[in-house]
């Protein structure tokens, strides 16, 4: 009866408040609608014990009913989406950050067991199911649409290419790829900049595909895959790059993270972060929410910190960052595509993993291309050499990133 009454205040007070084409049918035959126009998406409430979630609808509350059956959702995947912002947006309660804040202050804490769970918990689910929503390469990260109008396997080499030629690869480099995937970057740059290349990684199903795509390749002299933690490597090199990594190491081991980037540098090496940033400036969780479930369901231990942090904590690691740019625009279209291409294989994927995982995956693409639209999340590619060095390592202007000379 408590819950009952809650929701009935609830619809009552949304009704004077906002209008959405959205329809709730309850377990009881009980429908409400939030609009005049036909809706776009009914939410259906099998037992009383699942409202709770509605009367507080932050995006951690109802991506949590979807991902554990506590709700039923009808309609496009786009509009489930966008209503569902709309209704945390409208009725998020801050004090419920209270959690996310001390989690954050207290917690944060990593070390190589913890990293390694949590990437063999995200990377490790198989590599057939990575398969069906990403492009041929297995690009796992943000690709670069220099015309706009790129197909995503066009658009993921040129974000390759953009990464080699913006750090100014030169045959027989060493170059080190952290965080590898499934060896795209390195494969590119011993096959078209003529790099030796050793890339890492936590997975060992990423380990394993990218050993058999360097074979492939015949590039077994060139390339060099290993299971190795970024920690643990002592060689010089002359070019590294890290994309999609950062956003495991924690906000408070970011210092540390580009101190080792700066030691494993040689004193003219050129280093290129690539990685996922918040857009609040104190570097807290998305809002409404999102990142609890993110946290909760996809990332664990992940944390986003702003931009203005990863500049502060590149510097006091001993780097200079020469060149920023934001590709916030090309990650929303990215995971756009990923979420597409997800939806288009649905009863493919359903057959790999249960149910619990396919609602986690296909709510966390869709609502990942939505937050990078919303600025709520961005892109950055910063390029960095080591602190105090002359600054002619670089080319006078940015043209030669672009083929200009």
């Amino acid at each position: 009866m408590f819950w009952e009454k809650r929701l009935e205040n609830w619809v009552t007070n949304f009704k004077k408040t906002i209008s959405l084409p959205l329809r709730i049918e309850m377990w009881n035959g009980q429908t409400h609608n939030f609009s005049n126009d036909p809706p776009l998406v009914t939410i259906h409430v099998p037992s009383l014990d699942s409202l709770h979630y509605l009367v507080r609808p932050s995006l951690d509350n109802l991506g949590t009913a979807y991902v554990e059956n506590k709700i039923h959702i009808d309609g496009k995947l786009s509009d489930v989406i966008a209503i569902g912002n709309k209704l945390a947006s409208r009725f998020y309660d801050p004090t419920s950050e209270n959690a996310s804040k001390f989690r954050r202050y207290f917690g944060g804490f990593h070390n190589r067991k913890i990293d390694k769970d949590s990437i063999h918990y995200h990377y490790d689910v198989s590599n057939e199911f990575y398969q069906l929503w990403l492009d041929p390469g297995m690009i796992y990260s943000c690709a670069y649409f220099e015309n706009g109008d790129e197909d995503l396997a066009t658009a993921q080499v040129k974000k390759l290419d953009h990464i080699l030629t913006k750090i100014r690869v030169k045959p027989d480099d060493r170059l080190l790829d952290i965080g590898c995937g499934w060896g795209g970057l390195v494969i590119r740059a011993a096959e078209k900049f003529g790099a030796k290349c050793v890339g890492i990684t936590l997975s060992e199903n990423q380990y394993e595909m990218a050993r058999e795509r360097v074979k492939a390749a015949g590039l077994e002299k060139r390339v060099e895959i290993r299971i190795q933690d970024y920690r643990d490597i002592k060689e010089k090199f002359d070019r590294i790059t890290s994309v999609g990594m950062f956003e495991h190491v924690g906000l408070r081991y970011l210092k540390n993270y580009f101190r080792i980037i700066h030691d494993l540098l040689v004193d003219d090496g050129i280093a290129m972060n690539h990685g996922i940033t918040s857009s609040d400036p104190e570097s807290n969780e998305t809002p409404f929410g999102g990142g609890d479930f993110i946290e909760k369901y996809v990332f664990p231990h992940g944390e986003l910190p702003h931009i203005g942090l990863v500049l502060k904590t590149m510097q006091q690691g001993g780097l200079e960052a020469h060149d920023v740019e934001n590709l916030r625009h090309h990650y929303a279209r990215t995971c756009g595509i990923w979420a597409d291409n997800f939806e288009n294989n649905a009863e493919s994927i359903k057959k790999m993993v249960d149910e619990k995982r396919y609602r986690i995956w296909r709510v966390y693409l869709a609502g990942c291309s939505y937050a990078f639209s919303a600025d709520r999340i961005a892109l950055y590619q910063v390029l960095c050499t080591r602190a105090g060095h002359t600054a002619q390592l670089l080319p006078w202007s940015r043209g030669y990133m672009y083929g200009k000379t």
